[in-house]
């Protein structure tokens, strides 16, 4: 009898994956069981946490500010650190991802939101946005990404940020 097993995967491939996400409240949490399956499957736990931390935030920040489906993307180059970018249907850059808002201010204790986007440039070490014209099939709005840095993990690190949103 022929057993087959896989090939174990080379950390130092290059992949990329794209994932549908609905205009739905468990987009986020999708988006974080997508990601662990990629990231654990290519050998690259060790970019779980703040790899979580950065596509929640950016896919809630979709789900909260836009009225329809967006795009989650996860790539990574070689043996590059981990990227993520979502599209959604809104053009406008929030702050502090557009580039005229300035340097990163403290969000007031008693607001309702506005935090998300901090922490991902908190954590991040390169992020930023852009708005993407209309093409044939209508589908413009933006495009905000990040990329996990290398090292250890900074969620895990700190205490108080919690690995697994």
């Amino acid at each position: 009898m022929v057993t087959v097993s896989p090939q174990k995967s080379d950390a130092s491939a290059s992949w990329a994956y794209a994932l549908q996400l609905p205009h739905d409240p468990l987009a986020p949490r999708i988006a974080r069981v997508t990601l662990r399956a990629v990231l654990a499957g290519h050998g690259m736990t060790q970019f779980t946490g703040t790899a979580e931390l950065l596509t929640s935030e950016l896919v809630t920040n979709a789900y909260r500010h836009s009225t329809g489906p967006s795009t989650l993307r996860l790539r990574a180059l070689g043996s590059a650190r981990p990227r993520v970018r979502v599209w959604d249907a809104d053009p406008h850059i929030p702050p502090p991802f557009d580039k005229d808002s300035g340097p990163l201010h403290p969000v007031p204790a008693e607001a309702d939101g506005g935090r998300g986007l901090v922490l991902v440039c908190h954590y991040a070490d390169a992020w930023g946005g852009y708005p993407l014209g209309d093409d044939l099939f209508g589908r413009g709005g933006m495009l905000m990404w990040s990329r996990v840095p290398s090292g250890h993990d900074r969620c895990r690190a700190h205490p108080g940020v919690p690995g697994r949103l």
